[in-house]
């Protein structure tokens, strides 16, 4: 990702006017503290934060309670279906695909993490919920499916229509449900993709426990047919549910960003199509004749390099999104011209986070970012917000985003004060002892 701006080469203005003020050091990355004239906002006072009605927070205590149980359930009947030592041997095994979209996962949230509350409670869901509906829904649809059309080859039908649809919709229902649950932190294209990507991944966890130890079961205990399944599955395609849900969640989180609940609901039908679409297309490759590695290639590798392409293209318009949203504070002091391309670049972020480890202060200056990371996102939600008039529920999510702008902003100011004070700390001691 490039930088956005050279904030080493601009000037630093005093936040309440008077012309530039040229710090002794440079900036972030030098070891003299800036003028004390640039920091002439001042940190707020103590007080108490306004304590958020419990409600939300007790709901989504249960809710991930109740997820955590039905996927535990769920995992202990596939263990009395396969198997105890053949279900251990395959979760294992599953554990690895698992890993891997995991990892690329907390990649891809780099810029703005989200809870990890809220990610517990959508693997959750997609290792649990998500696979006992589908399970259950679709014993009802392929019959429906087949009779419409009793020429049609089931495991066709089952694979490339009933599959997709059921599937989709049933990990798609999580994603509905993070937003509705987790509004304040579901705020664009990638929040989605991360949401919808974890749910993604506990579904293909738990489905893989099922497949290893089906493929095992029916090889008679040998290993070569666990083995080539993991291969395809765990290895070959990994990510494959990661992209099909992914779509779907790319699309709820513009949503999210640029509109209400009901674009919102809107996009989660339109998101439907592609991640359906693009999961009948990978599970019709098993039934079209031909090598199957060169149909892998030829189908399922630019699917997979069009995902990626898609993941760099949204990260690198988070950082512009951050970046616009942060410049809204220049004017009125609350952040500095050369402070916004620090925090809105990823060379910035990695400079900075280098000069605060010299004295100590990383874990503040990742706070720093992380709260004016949310403060630009809490400002392109109002920004939204007030768009959709004076009253209604556009209203209420208005009232509520400024609230949280508010103490988003104080909260910022601390930060900085806490950060240059350490700074000033550190300097003072390097010079009693040079």
């Amino acid at each position: 990702m490039t930088e956005p701006g050279n904030w080493r080469d601009q000037q630093w203005q005093h936040p309440q006017g008077g012309g530039p003020v040229q710090p002794p050091g440079g900036a972030p990355g030098s070891q003299l503290t800036p003028a004390p004239a640039y920091w002439a906002h001042p940190a707020p006072p103590a007080h108490r934060a306004k304590r958020r009605t419990p409600t939300a927070k007790v709901t989504n205590i249960i809710v991930l309670c109740l997820f955590v149980v039905v996927a535990l359930g769920t995992l202990v009947v596939f263990s009395f279906s396969i198997g105890t030592s053949v279900f251990l041997v395959c979760g294992a095994l599953a554990l690895i695909p698992l890993a891997i979209c995991v990892l690329t996962l907390v990649w891809i949230d780099r810029w703005e993490p989200e809870p990890k509350s809220a990610l517990a409670l959508g693997f959750c869901w997609g290792a649990g919920m998500s696979v006992v509906t589908a399970l259950v829904v679709g014993g009802w649809v392929q019959p429906l499916l087949i009779a419409s059309n009793a020429s049609a080859d089931p495991g066709m039908v089952g694979a490339v229509v009933q599959a997709p649809l059921v599937e989709e919709v049933c990990k798609g229902a999580g994603v509905l449900l993070l937003f509705f649950l987790r509004r304040r932190t579901f705020d664009g294209p990638v929040d989605g993709v991360v949401y919808a990507g974890i749910i993604a991944a506990g579904f293909a966890f738990t489905e893989n426990i099922l497949y290893f130890g089906q493929a095992f079961n029916e090889s008679g205990g040998q290993p070569g047919g666990l083995l080539g399944i993991f291969v395809m599955r765990g290895l070959m395609s990994p990510f494959a549910h990661v992209m099909f849900t992914g779509a779907l969640g790319a699309c709820v989180g513009y949503a999210a960003r640029h509109g209400g609940t009901a674009m919102v609901l809107v996009a989660w039908v339109v998101g439907l199509v592609p991640a359906m679409l693009l999961h009948g297309l990978w599970n019709s490759l098993t039934f079209i004749h031909g090598n199957f590695f060169v149909l892998y290639l030829l189908l399922q590798v630019p699917i997979f390099v069009l995902c990626i392409t898609g993941i760099i293209f949204l990260r690198r318009a988070e950082a512009r999104l951050t970046r616009r949203r942060l410049s809204d504070y220049v004017p009125s002091g609350w952040f500095s011209q050369p402070e916004v391309p620090m925090l809105a670049s990823g060379a910035g972020r990695r400079r900075a986070l280098a000069w605060s480890k010299t004295f100590g202060a990383e874990k503040v200056m990742r706070e720093f970012i992380r709260l004016a990371t949310r403060l630009a996102f809490t400002r392109q939600r109002i920004l939204v917000d007030a768009k959709g008039g004076a009253g209604g529920a556009a209203a209420a999510r208005l009232a509520a985003a400024q609230a949280q702008e508010l103490q988003l902003l104080n909260a910022v100011t601390a930060a900085r004060s806490e950060l240059l004070g350490r700074h000033g700390a550190a300097a003072w001691q390097a010079r009693q002892h040079p």
